[in-house]
């Protein structure tokens, strides 16, 4: 884990109890949840300690939904009297006590999911907040805010933004699927080609334990076209000018992250809510195309990425999504900038803790 220690906001971490290499280490999502509950909750507590013997003690816990450990951290801090099953059960334990919330914050904002949004007001006081993007990519107001200031792996930025310096504008498919999913060989293969077959400079991110999976001498086959690093700055690639489009597996971050800087998206969703986003991605905010895999084997085959990447990159349609793309990234900034939507109930649950604490 890597943090910038030139950030505005101070940065402190917690282990899952594999500080070396990640979620991979423990071998299955089932080890690795139980190791992040316990060893999580175990270093949450010294982190609470440690602050509480400063000036600047723990008033207040805000939490991820996929941490509802995290509730039951005062009970030990202060003296106060198969991947799917395990998935499946992390969902639903993150939900066992959101009704006892006194707000719910969710990483969207309110004309994104207008009708989710209005719903979910019907069940809890709840606060739209998103998109949680360093203030230089949307609002501008605070100048040093340029990085989450944290990074799951140290990213390759030099050697990235410098090539894409020097490629034209719009003429770049990003190519990234996070730090979870992961491609079996077939599929990077498919991908591979796909990306050659496309003639569109290509920037992919795979990380080095993937790197076996690609076709044989396919980085010396197309260095002339692509860049292949095992981690990028993500957000900097995106806002960069010559990014045409983004092939991403559709978790929630990159899409947002990706709708927040006006950037058209090929969807090839993984798992879990990936799906579901990629739907959105194509069929209600029309920033994208979903490449479908094959019925069979479930690959989606490399002629399909190659045709989804030239109907973004290319063509009436492609100018449509990119329209829509340019349309979200303005209504993103409008709601996190001075008086928008989540800037209002950013506002509001602050007022409101901090009259609790009094």
């Amino acid at each position: 884990m890597h943090t910038d220690p030139s950030s505005s906001v101070a940065i402190e971490t917690i282990s899952d109890g594999f500080d070396e290499g990640c979620s991979k280490q423990a071998g299955s999502t089932e080890v690795y949840l139980a190791s992040l509950q316990l060893i999580g909750s175990e270093t949450m507590a010294k982190l609470i300690r440690k602050f509480n013997s400063t000036d600047h003690p723990v008033t207040a816990i805000v939490y991820d939904g996929f941490l509802p450990w995290v509730s039951k951290t005062p009970s030990f801090v202060y003296d106060m009297g198969s991947t799917y099953p395990a998935v499946y059960e992390l969902l639903v334990n993150q939900f066992s006590n959101i009704d006892n919330a006194d707000w719910v914050l969710f990483n969207t904002f309110y004309k994104l999911e207008e009708k989710v949004v209005e719903w979910m007001a019907k069940l809890w006081k709840m606060g739209t907040i998103g998109p949680t993007v360093p203030s230089m990519y949307l609002d501008r107001r605070l100048g040093d805010d340029k990085k989450y200031g944290i990074s799951l792996l140290k990213p390759e930025t030099s050697a990235c933004m410098s090539w894409l310096n020097g490629k034209p504008s719009g003429s770049v498919v990003y190519v990234s699927f996070g730090s979870l999913a992961e491609l079996n060989r077939d599929q990077m293969g498919e991908l591979a080609w796909g990306l050659k077959g496309s003639n569109y400079n290509f920037l992919w991110v795979v990380r080095e334990y993937e790197e076996s999976k690609l076709p044989n001498k396919f980085v010396e086959e197309t260095s002339d076209q692509g860049l292949f690093v095992s981690w990028c700055p993500q957000l900097e690639v995106l806002a960069h000018e010559s990014i045409g489009c983004f092939v991403t597996h559709c978790g929630f971050n990159s899409v947002l992250e990706a709708l927040s800087l006006g950037v058209a998206m090929v969807a090839m969703p993984q798992w879990t809510d990936h799906p579901t986003n990629a739907k959105y991605v194509e069929g209600v905010w029309g920033t994208g195309i979903r490449a479908l895999p094959d019925e069979k084997d479930g690959v989606v085959e490399r002629q399909v990425v190659e045709k989804c990447i030239k109907e973004v990159m290319e063509g009436e349609k492609g100018n449509e999504m990119k329209k829509n793309a340019k349309k979200w990234k303005n209504l993103a900034r409008e709601a996190i900038d001075e008086g928008g939507s989540s800037d209002k109930d950013i506002d509001e649950f602050v007022a409101k803790l901090l009259c609790s604490s009094y």
